[in-house]
């Protein structure tokens, strides 16, 4: 078989374990329970956001392995760094089946799971992309669309398997299960050879999908076009998560949904999410990065605009409103894998992307506070979706920055190439 096309069997592997890792998708499920298991031995009355710290945590700390274990696969491949990155997330599950307090379940989920959460994501969606320079957006989307949709298929197993076993044997079992997934797929991770192309790419199509440029992290942050890159994402990912991570309160709140109506926006946010990664990964190999990406931000600040006006009397644009918000947070997520691919080159991508992928780190702490503080102070929803609109619109000037940055940096390539 060529590696044009086992490249599909490493694509199938990388998705496995994609899924596997986006198991912190289904904290939720977990938070109550328990809170509810320390209340009791512990003696101290918690409730599930008071282990928000410990989802906030996993989730933070994500860049700094994804930068760490990319060095190692650029240099050496991935296999090494999926295994490690297995090894601590089912160790992290598995040892949160015996923590007493809420401080070891920091150690254990936070940060063991954490670290080997950003060690898998960063290595296999980074080397699994230099297998299909034909194919970058697709296949950035496809393996994201994997990894989010951990979260519409894991929660309602998760569930049942707490309801009959206890949240302990839960975290037991399931440490156990995705570990051996993700252990079993490094045994299908190998290096993508350098320059590698597959057979039967067109001569222009690879002069396409080669970047002009190849730059390692120094290289790439010293560039105009890396701060816009990072200032679109960030701009785009704040209004996903300020809702993300308060959907199912939301609901109650603003519109006055029930519980089990609630817990459906949930899925729904979810579902649009996944679908958001997948179109538009597809997407952007044919109608180009940019174009989709502002794309994205229009339907984001129409959806906030719907956002606004529902109420309890006009709950359609709150369905609405949370569709699209879905659609553009995942659209971002799906997109950017490839297009710093695109942008930097593939050599130094593991570490590069990493870098990058902080601007989704910071998205994550800014779009949930400006909420928190806003209600805080007294303010309606309405504006804090007017604030979220803001940091959007301002993403549309990112994509104006991103482009002229791109094309200066084409015109500056094209130049050294004639005088060589």
């Amino acid at each position: 078989m060529s590696l044009t096309q086992k490249r599909w069997l490493l694509l199938a592997a990388a998705c496995f374990i994609c899924f596997a890792a986006g198991s912190i998708y289904a904290w939720s499920v977990f938070a109550g329970p328990m809170a509810e298991h320390l209340s009791a031995v512990s003696g101290t009355t918690l409730t599930g956001a008071d282990l928000a710290i410990v989802f906030a945590v996993a989730n933070g700390i994500g860049p700094i392995p994804m930068i760490l274990g990319g060095a190692v696969t650029d240099r050496f491949g991935p296999r090494m760094v999926i295994v490690t990155g297995g090894l601590l997330i089912g160790t992290g599950m598995f040892a949160s089946g015996f923590v007493q307090s809420l401080p070891m379940l920091v150690v254990s989920y936070g940060l063991v799971f954490g670290l080997g959460l950003g060690l898998t994501y960063g290595c296999v969606i980074n080397n699994i992309l230099k297998f299909f320079p034909d194919h970058r957006g697709m296949v950035g989307g496809l393996t994201t669309a994997v990894y989010g949709g951990c979260s519409v298929v894991l929660p309602p197993i998760a569930e049942a398997v707490n309801s009959a076993f206890g949240v302990t044997t839960s975290f037991k079992l399931f440490g156990i299960v995705f570990g051996a997934i993700i252990l079993a797929g490094s045994f299908l991770s190998v290096k993508c050879p350098q320059g590698f192309v597959p057979e039967g790419m067109a001569e222009k199509s690879q002069a396409a999908s080669v970047a002009s440029v190849d730059m390692d992290w120094r290289q790439m942050v010293k560039t105009p076009l890396f701060w816009a890159m990072l200032a679109l994402l960030l701009s785009g990912a704040v209004s996903g998560m300020m809702i993300l991570s308060q959907a199912a309160g939301i609901a109650r709140s603003q519109v006055g949904l029930s519980g089990a109506s609630a817990a459906a926006c949930v899925s729904l946010l979810a579902l649009a999410n996944v679908t958001g990664r997948l179109l538009a990964g597809t997407g952007s190999d044919r109608f180009g990065r940019l174009s989709v990406l502002a794309s994205a931000l229009l339907i984001q600040i129409g959806s906030l605009c719907a956002l606004m006006v529902a109420s309890e009397i006009s709950v359609a644009p709150f369905y609405a409103g949370l569709v699209g918000i879905g659609l553009s947070f995942g659209a971002f997520m799906g997109v950017f894998p490839g297009f710093t691919a695109d942008s930097f080159g593939t050599s130094h991508n593991a570490v590069n992307y990493g870098i990058m992928f902080c601007g989704f780190s910071a998205a994550g702490l800014i779009g949930p506070q400006i909420m928190r503080l806003m209600r805080e102070a007294g303010q309606s929803y309405a504006a804090c979706y007017c604030a979220a609109l803001m940091v959007a619109a301002a993403g549309l000037l990112c994509i104006l920055l991103c482009r002229s940055s791109a094309r200066k940096a084409t015109q500056k390539s094209r130049k050294t190439s004639n005088s060589c």
